[in-house]
């Protein structure tokens, strides 16, 4: 396994492929400066001579980057997926490739999550729910049953969906939000209860 993106976001799923008994050979980042992380050798820039046949994890927390970097790289690249041991996820549910599970995570049955998502520390994400490609489900945040999160959104830290609500995509909950009603394309939401504050651009 690699790693694309040499950060403070690679040191958690560093760790969560660890503890779950897979090997990381090193990592890749554009910055020429970064030689080395948590004892991992950097890289450089990607090279797919180096990685051959083995797994990549896009390791970087800014979803809109971490789209850019999936487009840019080889179509036909295999990536893996990172899941702390301490997660507990149901076999009636599905992960995406390049998707990462950090600790304390639970995820109930037959949700989906898409692809190079995060589902970070101590998130709960209950049944039925569908999260779409490059989402990032924030560290505590509640998903109740039957939410939808359309491509791109961020749900921030601590934020509670009530069940059945759909979110659009690129839009970002902020940390603490309620949301009590379905949130549009490319829109803030802050405050309890979750109110749409301002318009924006998140790619």
């Amino acid at each position: 396994m690699y790693l694309y993106g040499a950060s403070g976001h690679a040191k958690v799923i560093y760790d969560s492929l660890r503890e779950s008994g897979k090997a990381v050979k090193g990592l890749f980042d554009d910055n020429p400066l970064v030689k080395e992380l948590l004892g991992l050798h950097v890289f450089g820039k990607f090279n797919i001579d180096v990685i051959k046949d083995d797994e990549l994890i896009i390791s970087v927390g800014i979803n809109s980057t971490r789209k850019k970097i999936v487009e840019k790289l080889p179509k036909d690249l295999k990536y893996g997926i990172a899941v702390h041991p301490s997660a507990i996820i149901s076999q009636y549910s599905s992960l995406g490739k390049g998707t990462v599970i950090m600790h304390g995570v639970i995820i109930q049955s037959s949700t989906k999550i898409g692809e190079h998502c995060i589902i970070n520390t101590s998130a709960s994400v209950d049944h039925d729910c569908v999260i779409e490609d490059f989402v990032h489900i924030s560290p505590k945040a509640c998903l109740c049953g039957g939410v939808t999160v359309g491509e791109g959104t961020q749900v921030g830290a601590g934020a509670v969906i009530i069940p059945g609500i759909k979110v659009g995509k690129w839009s970002l909950i902020a940390a603490g939000a309620v949301v009590l009603k379905d949130v549009p394309d490319n829109v803030m939401v802050l405050g309890n209860p979750g109110r749409v504050i301002k318009s924006i651009n998140l790619l």
